[in-house]
């Protein structure tokens, strides 16, 4: 198959109108007339440093109704987010001819590496959007020869972050099974062993933003996301019905709960639907971590949570069969979790 083009390659070569495989259709593309800047507010923080009780009260209700949040004092050192960001920058930065090297495969959509197209198939619209994708854990799947060697320490920052951000995963797994009244390590061992990939999204100026999207509507597939932006903004997460923008706050982590968490909580807990809204003027760049089960692993609702007046609400699933249907059908807003609702 032959290998797409590039969002960046497009964005930079000065076309004025946007090419007809990158527009949403109507009811789907941004709207820019609506002001969401008074809901960035209400969007919860999490302070993981609280006192008082802790955070789990917080944390309830922005795992209840939001499915994400911010979370601040996280223990992250604010040195290795920016060192994540500047070698991400650094790869997009560099000639076409480096980066093509470590192109993905465009047949297999879940392949390591240097992309643009999320999916396999050709029929749908294309997202604003490149991206790099790192397999981090198990430590199995880590080869950072297949990552970017001319960007200095790049390797070394992925592998320093990939592990800081599974100490950030294991206690925000803890914190959530404690504030379901579970024990603390319920969903850690629900999940198993752990598979952490870390995609670093660019996305570039765009001539139309009102008629494209950097990312699609959609709820992550695996357990929980933990992500980071730069200063520019676009991450919208949907509340009641609204998009609501997630603004940038310096230092913080956005935590987005994926569909296994709402499986496992029985649906008290949501997964977020989100999408990256696109811009004329900056490019923006995110460092998305995707912390999921293995696909041998069958995921169902903790039997803790299931009673007389709280039924189970989804049935069992063995995660590699929900990824697949996940890449076979497209993403497409939270239509995948639906599909294992039990009636």
């Amino acid at each position: 198959m032959e290998s797409p083009q590039r969002v960046q390659t497009l964005a930079e070569s000065g076309l004025s109108l946007l090419p007809e495989e990158y527009i949403q259709p109507p009811d789907l593309r941004p709207n820019r007339s609506t002001d969401t800047t008074t809901f960035a507010a209400t969007v919860p923080i999490v302070d993981l440093a609280s006192s008082h009780g802790g955070p789990l009260p917080e944390l309830r209700r922005a795992c209840a109704e939001w499915g994400a949040f911010h979370v601040v004092n996280h223990g992250v050192p604010l040195r290795l987010l920016d060192a994540i960001r500047g070698a991400g920058l650094s790869f997009f930065a560099a000639p076409m001819a480096e980066k093509l090297r470590f192109a993905c495969d465009p047949a297999s959509p879940a392949s390591e590496g240097y992309g643009s197209r999320m999916l396999a198939k050709d029929d749908g619209v294309l997202d604003w959007r490149d991206y790099f994708d790192h397999h981090t854990l198990p430590e199995s799947r880590r080869n950072p020869s297949r990552w970017p060697g001319f960007v200095p320490s790049y390797r070394d920052i992925v592998v320093e972050y990939s592990n800081s951000m599974k100490e950030l995963a294991q206690k925000l797994l803890h914190l959530i099974s404690r504030s379901l009244d579970l024990p603390p390590s319920y969903i850690e061992e629900a999940v198993g062993e752990v598979y952490q990939n870390i995609t670093i999204s660019y996305y570039s100026p765009c001539p139309q933003p009102e008629l494209a999207l950097g990312l699609q509507a959609h709820s992550d597939m695996g357990t929980v996301t933990l992500l980071i932006q730069d200063d520019v903004g676009g991450l919208e997460v949907l509340k009641d019905g609204e998009w609501v923008i997630m603004q940038p706050l310096p230092d913080a982590i956005v935590v987005i709960l994926a569909d296994q968490m709402e499986i496992i909580s029985n649906g008290e807990y949501r997964s977020a639907q989100h999408r990256a809204i696109v811009n004329s003027n900056r490019a923006r760049l995110s460092v998305a971590t995707f912390y999921d089960p293995s696909k041998a692993r069958k995921i169902y609702p903790a039997p803790q949570l299931i009673n007389e007046h709280r039924p189970a609400k989804y049935r069992e699933v063995l995660y590699g069969d929900y990824v697949s249907s996940w890449y076979s059908k497209g993403p497409e807003g939270k239509r995948n979790i639906d599909a294992l609702l039990i009636q």
